[in-house]
C-alpha cells in the first residue's frame, strides 16, 4: 500500500465551503482521476483517506493536508495534476509527497494567520495588539457542541503583530493587517477566538466582517518562533535513501574492483 501525503488551498468563495462539502468534492475527484484508492473494511466501505486539521468554516488556507492511502503505486506530481484537474478553481493541490515517516498530524502543531481588518488603522490595530499581548490572560467565550466554554486565548498565541496592506491589494478606506502565530493546543484557540480578546481588552470592532486565511501550518519551533513544512522530512527521506544505497553500494565493491 501506498501512502500519498497531500497539501491543499482553500480560495476565494470556496473559503465558505465546510469540511464536509470539500470530502464530498475530493472523493469525487478521485473517482473522476481513477486513483486506486485502498477501502476500509466493513459493511459500508470508505476510500482511506486522512484529513489533519481542517481549517473551520470561513476561513482561507494555503496549507490544508490530508494522506491517502491507495493499492497501486502512482507518481505524487503525476496524482496531483490528474487530482486539480477534476477539483474546483479554488480548492487545488499545491503539493503532494509520498510517506516515508509516521505522523504527519503530530507535526501540525502550530499554525500561521492573516486577518484583514477593513476599516481598522494601522494605529488603532497596532494599540489592540499591544494591549493583547501585555495581559497574562485575555478569557474569552465560544459556544461548542457541549454548550459554552471559556478559555484562555492569550496562552496559544506565540506571535502577534500588524502591519500595513501590501502594496499590490486594492483597498478603500483604512485597512490593518494582522499576522498571527498560534500554538495548537486544546481547547484549539481560532482566530475569532482571538478577534473576541482583541475586543475584549481593546473594544476592537472591525465594522466588517475580517478576512481570515491560513498561510502555513506545521511543527512550531519554540526557539525560532517559526513553523516548519510538515512535508520535510519524506522529503528528505526520498534524498536520503539513493545516498544511502550508493554508500552501501560502494561499500560492497572491493577494492580494485573492475580494474584490468
Amino acid at each position: 500500500m501506498q501512502r500519498i501525503r497531500l497539501r491543499y488551498t482553500k480560495r476565494g468563495r470556496l473559503r465558505f465551503t465546510s469540511h464536509r462539502d470539500f470530502q464530498r468534492a475530493f472523493e469525487r475527484a478521485l473517482r473522476r482521476a481513477e486513483v486506486p484508492m485502498a477501502y476500509s473494511a466493513g459493511f459500508t466501505p470508505h476510500p482511506k483517506v486522512s484529513y489533519a486539521n481542517a481549517a473551520p468554516t470561513g476561513t482561507g488556507s494555503e496549507a490544508e493536508y490530508l494522506e491517502i492511502a491507495l493499492t497501486d503505486r502512482r507518481d505524487p506530481d503525476q496524482l496531483r495534476e490528474l487530482l486539480n484537474e477534476s477539483l474546483p478553481d479554488g480548492l487545488d493541490i499545491t503539493d503532494a509527497v509520498e510517506a516515508h515517516t509516521s505522523g504527519l498530524a503530530d507535526r501540525l502543531t502550530g499554525s500561521i494567520w492573516e486577518l484583514r481588518l477593513d476599516g481598522v488603522t494601522l494605529e488603532e490595530a497596532e494599540k489592540a495588539v499591544s494591549a493583547f499581548l501585555a495581559a497574562e490572560t485575555v478569557e474569552v467565550e465560544r459556544r461548542t457542541k457541549n454548550g459554552m466554554r471559556t478559555f484562555d486565548a492569550r496562552e496559544a498565541v506565540a506571535d502577534l503583530r500588524a502591519a500595513r496592506p501590501p502594496a499590490d491589494r486594492s483597498q478603500d478606506g483604512p485597512c490593518a493587517i494582522l499576522r498571527l502565530v498560534v500554538r495548537h493546543f486544546t481547547p484549539a484557540v481560532r482566530p475569532d477566538d482571538v478577534l473576541s480578546g482583541l475586543r475584549a481588552v481593546a473594544d476592537l470592532a472591525p465594522p466588517v466582517p475580517v478576512a481570515v486565511t491560513r498561510l502555513a501550518q506545521g511543527l512550531f519551533d519554540e526557539e525560532t518562533g517559526t513553523v516548519t513544512d510538515p512535508l520535510a522530512p519524506d522529503r528528505e527521506a526520498v534524498t536520503a535513501a539513493p545516498s544511502k544505497a550508493a554508500g552501501l553500494t560502494a561499500a560492497k565493491t572491493p577494492t580494485g574492483a573492475g580494474s584490468a
